[in-house]
């Protein structure tokens, strides 16, 4: 009697197995055809997991670097408009200070362009301290306030931000700076060699226009081959801003196909191969509908039925 109890015991325990493992694996296929994912937990594939946590991790270290890569393009953007800013202003202060080295103009013509160019020059203060898409400012290096300030008694302005502009990482060791500092195409040299920015430039000229005298005229003519030198500044800031944008793009253009590459590594390693895991499936149904109508067979002979 123990012995037909312990063997009609086994049978049933062995075939509850046998019924449960081919369950278990028909769900592990249905949930890979439905989320068409591979892996449900790193045991099913140690090595293929880790591959696809650094995969994972070398994603959120590259949407950090293009974020990095999106605001150093919005800042240089920012600054490249300024700087067209600038240089229409250097070209309008050029004109007037021709119109001024005139000897045909009378001393109200004059004081009235150095109204002009005194207004200019305010301007001028006012785009360098113009802010970044952080609101700091954008050519002050990485202070967070003015880059530039007028001295309230003598008009004149000076810089007080930084002495570098931030640089900003895009991945791979790769590495751009953001901006400008003011000082890199405000200031140069005038027409005798001596260093000078432009505000104080046109600082000055508006002053010698607005005193009048014998001397208002010379000093708009001495002023033009200043004004050049400072529309070079600019011109030179302006490839700089251009060189560092198309740096940007390159290396855009690199992560983009980084990502596809590891997409598709994602891909092949992680994810479903529906066909496959559909035939198997099928197979697996299959098998088990047979399993279970031969347990159930086997299961209900008797070694009575057997006697009889």
């Amino acid at each position: 009697m123990s012995i037909t109890s312990t063997s009609t015991s086994a049978f049933f325990d062995r075939a509850t197995l046998d019924l449960t493992s081919l369950r278990v694996q028909a769900e592990d296929l249905q949930s890979q055809i439905s989320t068409g994912q591979r892996l449900r937990q790193s045991s099913d594939d140690p090595l293929a997991a880790s591959r696809l946590r650094h995969l994972a991790r070398t994603d959120t270290l590259a949407k950090v670097d293009t974020a990095a890569a999106n605001r150093a393009t919005s800042d240089l953007n920012l600054a490249d408009t300024a700087l067209s800013q600038f240089a229409n202003y250097v070209i309008r202060t050029k004109e007037l200070a021709t119109q001024a080295a005139s000897s045909t103009l009378t001393p109200g013509q004059r004081a009235s362009i150095g109204s002009e160019l005194a207004d200019i020059q305010k301007n001028l203060v006012s785009m360098a301290n113009t802010r970044d898409s952080a609101g700091n400012a954008l050519f002050g290096g990485d202070t967070a306030g003015d880059a530039y300030s007028i001295d309230p008694v003598t008009g004149v302005s000076s810089y007080i931000g930084n002495g570098t502009a931030g640089q900003l990482a895009l991945g791979d060791g790769q590495s751009v700076s953001r901006t400008l500092t003011g000082p890199e195409f405000l200031e140069f040299k005038d027409s005798a060699g001596n260093p000078t920015d432009l505000m104080t430039v046109v600082k000055d000229l508006a002053a010698a226009l607005l005193a009048g005298g014998t001397t208002a005229a010379g000093a708009a003519r001495t002023a033009l081959d200043t004004l050049g030198n400072g529309l070079d500044a600019i011109t030179t800031a302006q490839t700089i801003v251009g060189s560092r944008l198309s740096w940007i793009d390159l290396n855009t253009e690199r992560q983009t196909a980084m990502a596809e590459a590891r997409a598709s590594e994602q891909a092949d390693v992680g994810s479903t191969d529906t066909t496959a895991a559909i035939v198997r499936l099928q197979e697996l149904s299959t098998v088990l509908q047979a399993s279970q109508a031969s347990f159930a067979k086997l299961s209900s002979l008797s070694l009575f039925d057997v006697l009889r």
